[in-house]
């Protein structure tokens, strides 16, 4: 093999691997079955031809028995009427159109051959197109499945690397959602334990006990002007309110009498006062 044909074999091997990848199986077949049903057309059309062409023959050979039916009586009526010569014209004639139509009729029988061997290849064509038809959908079928699944496994193979980085990225998700949650936690802690007041306020302990204090005094003064104007002074009603809050200052220990309780004792007064 010279320079030339090697390269020649080498160029053409590359042109149909090509063309072999770029090819659809699927629209490969559908082009067969479409080249096998325009060829089942062109048998069944010749068939229709030649049925034709029989047709013709046989109507021409009709009419050459009704020829020579024709000629027979004549030939007959020529015999009646003693003229031999017009009888011997009219066999003549009829002798030529039977000889015409054994000629047809051999054209006939070589027709309805060809027909009947058009009709039965047509037959086996049309059966082997449904098969091919069966099998190409069978096939277009299979490729397609296998089109689908090596997509998938290319799919799953080349994501390998990303399925990887998104890991990584879950997981770090999941450690940036468990600090936040962790905060969040121990933000709700601090705030329930009064630590962020503490926090965010300027004053000190110092600062806060003696707001206390002058509240207090200032609660005092309050209560003392209010007496005073409602014409109590220091005796037994203020002794016994002053002896009840201590005891239940006593009973409670530091804690404060709350809104219900003082109204509970108040109302007590009002009643003893009214007895």
């Amino acid at each position: 093999m010279g320079i030339l044909s090697r390269a020649s074999y080498v160029i053409r091997s590359k042109i149909n691997s090509v063309l072999n990848r770029a090819e659809d199986p699927a629209e490969t077949l559908d082009y067969s079955y479409e080249q096998l049903r325009d060829e089942l057309q062109e048998v069944k059309q010749g068939i229709a031809d030649l049925t034709t062409q029989k047709k013709r023959l046989e109507i021409q050979q009709r009419r050459l028995e009704e020829n020579v039916d024709k000629h027979n009586e004549q030939a007959r009526e020529a015999v009646r009427q003693d003229r031999e010569d017009l009888a011997r014209r009219a066999l003549e004639k009829k002798k030529q159109k039977m000889n015409q139509i054994e000629d047809l009729e051999s054209q006939i029988q070589q027709l309805q051959r060809q027909q009947d061997q058009l009709i039965e290849k047509k037959d086996q064509l049309q059966s082997r197109i449904e098969q091919f038809r069966t099998k190409k959908e069978t096939m277009k079928a299979r490729y397609k499945a296998a089109e689908a699944s090596n997509r998938v496994s290319e799919a799953m193979t080349g994501a390998g690397e990303e399925m990887e980085d998104v890991g990584r990225a879950i997981e770090r998700a999941e450690e940036r959602t468990d600090e936040m949650e962790a905060r969040a936690a121990a933000m709700d802690e601090l705030q329930e334990s009064g630590a962020f007041e503490d926090a965010l306020s300027d004053k000190d302990q110092l600062d806060r006990e003696l707001e206390e204090m002058r509240t207090e005094g200032e609660v005092d003064a309050e209560l003392d002007t209010l007496k005073e104007e409602m014409g109590k002074g220091d005796g037994e009603v203020a002794d016994d309110v002053e002896t009840d809050v201590e005891t239940t200052d006593t009973e409670t220990g530091d804690s404060e009498v709350s809104d219900e309780e003082l109204d509970a004792e108040l109302e007590e007064l009002r009643e003893e006062e009214k007895s």
